[in-house]
């Protein structure tokens, strides 16, 4: 199956080496290109699209309310594509905004050709790009900007959890992956991955990218990827 991808990005000759390294491969396809975030939204109606490789400061349209539309309002189109969103380290303060949005992840701009290749596949099939220590170091960063701890609100169903959903999940706010969790608590991948659906159901989620805002915002998790004490 081939991955058609969009580019959205008002740089276009990013969006020109993008393209050439997408378009090399043999399951992947750039379908359409962006300037902007309204541009975005009318390409999508007219194109089939899988995968929104998304810039996050773009004139007329943001990235973080371009994802919104595709992803809450189902705006741009049939298909409501999944978001993956690039940004710039420390300088781009939205891209937290765009997770909460319902983006399924973010990479660097920076990112090496096999890490953005990888991460497309991984949205593509279903997941979300949090493993990374890039994206760590961002939700570290993004941390601060979170209510404080007696202003964040409860999560729903968090109650509902058992003590091992509970210790799944806060392995997957801290970046972890299935197999990386698996390893941690001597379980089969089989059975994190059982455990994760459960987390996310019980919390009424749509992926682990949320599942890592959540912690974050109830302060389940600290600045710094552990579990909060006290």
């Amino acid at each position: 199956m081939t991955v058609r991808v969009m580019l959205v990005d008002d740089q276009a000759l990013l969006r020109t080496g993008f393209r050439m390294v997408l378009d090399a491969q043999p399951d992947m396809t750039v379908v359409a290109e962006a300037s902007d975030g309204a541009e975005a939204l009318e390409r999508l109606r007219a194109a089939a699209v899988d995968v929104v490789l998304m810039d996050v400061r773009m004139p007329r349209l943001d990235g973080v309310e371009a994802t919104r539309r595709i992803r809450e309002r189902g705006e741009g189109g049939p298909g409501n594509p999944r978001v993956l969103i690039l940004t710039t380290f420390d300088l781009d303060e939205y891209a937290f905004s765009a997770l909460r949005a319902g983006a399924s992840g973010f990479l660097l701009k920076d990112v090496p050709p096999n890490e953005l290749l990888g991460a497309i596949r991984a949205v593509h099939s279903g997941d979300a790009v949090v493993a990374p220590s890039t994206t760590r170091r961002l939700i570290d960063h993004f941390a601060t900007l979170l209510p404080a701890a007696g202003e964040r609100p409860r999560a729903r169903g968090l109650e509902r959890l058992t003590s091992r959903e509970r210790e799944v999940l806060l392995l997957v706010a801290q970046g972890l992956s299935n197999g990386e969790i698996a390893a941690r608590l001597v379980l089969s991948e089989a059975t994190v991955k059982t455990h994760v659906g459960r987390v996310l159901g019980k919390l009424e989620l749509r992926d682990r990218v949320q599942a890592v805002v959540l912690a974050y915002e109830t302060g389940l998790v600290r600045a710094g990827g552990g579990p909060a004490t006290g």
